[in-house]
């Protein structure tokens, strides 16, 4: 049987965007709709609450210090000690339907982020995209037409970019040139139909394994590096939004969960809801990668 520990009881709205600080031995993620980062330490497990100005999406240590963060429109720096933003760049600001989402770096220290279409009483359009900000502080646009961006991770070679659009059933690859960060011939990775499942958050561990959480449906799946079925987990609670490796050996799974859209009912039979969870999957994840603006 798989452990499964329940290591941050937040009640999430809605969970997202774990990442692992290696040098602090930490884990980051957020609760988007509480707009908050939450900072979790495994040794001690003290966990503390930065608030932010908007939504937050993802975010990733950076080189020089504090936090890179999607946030709102735009990317931001965050000093983690005073709780201070900073605006980098806005890239969406004229398109008031979408906001900053999924995102990380890839292991040349480029910080990748994609938007979510978000306006309530409107019908769902594919206007989102993926975005890459670079050591130079640009910003370019990688890829567009999608409703949710979700699921970025890239092989261990870096020659493959996973990508899904959460209001699709597919997850796809890329072939990806990392020394330019260019992004070439997309085709089906993962296809969910079979399930009615979609996919949220990803990662990738040290054997080039894709893990993919199943939001609404309790499950983290791992997939071999040829999209292969290879493991379900499930989960004591139904909305699992994004998964990544970390502690001191990266041997723990760590999955963010959410609260939102669930009944009083629904919430009475997983008090899990909205936690952060750890797991020994018995796999290793990679050691992530600082942005280097």
């Amino acid at each position: 049987m798989t452990d499964i520990q329940c290591v941050v009881d937040a009640k999430a709205l809605l969970g997202e965007g774990v990442c692992w600080d290696a040098e602090a031995q930490c884990l980051w993620w957020l609760d988007i709709f509480a707009q908050a980062i939450h900072r979790y330490e495994p040794k001690t497990g003290q966990s503390t609450t930065i608030s932010t100005p908007m939504r937050p999406g993802c975010l990733a240590v950076r080189r020089q210090g504090g936090l890179v963060v999607a946030m709102g429109d735009g990317f931001y720096f965050l000093d983690p000690t005073r709780g201070r933003f900073e605006s980098i760049v806005n890239v969406e600001a004229d398109i008031p339907e979408t906001r900053m989402n999924d995102g990380k770096t890839d292991r040349e220290g480029r910080f990748w982020s994609g938007t979510v279409f978000e306006a309530d009483g409107q019908t769902p359009r594919p206007i989102g995209s993926l975005y890459c900000l670079s050591e130079n502080l640009t910003t370019k646009k990688a890829a567009t037409g999608f409703v949710c961006s979700n699921g970025l991770a890239w092989s261990p070679n870096s020659r493959k970019l996973y990508f899904t659009d959460s209001a699709t059933p597919y997850v796809w690859q890329w072939d990806f040139d990392a020394s330019t960060g260019e992004m070439d011939r997309r085709e089906v990775f993962i296809d969910l139909s079979a399930e009615q499942a979609v996919g949220d958050g990803a990662t990738v561990d040290a054997e080039g394994c894709y893990w993919l959480t199943l939001p609404f449906k309790g499950k983290v799946h791992q997939y071999d590096p040829s999209g292969k079925l290879m493991r379900a987990i499930s989960l004591p609670t139904d909305t699992p939004t994004c998964c990544e490796f970390g502690g001191p050996e990266l041997d723990v799974l760590y999955v963010s969960t959410a609260t939102l859209r669930r009944t009083p009912d629904q919430l009475r039979d997983q008090p899990w809801a909205g936690a952060l969870l750890a797991i020994d999957t018995g796999s290793k994840g990679l050691p992530g990668s600082a942005f280097a603006g």
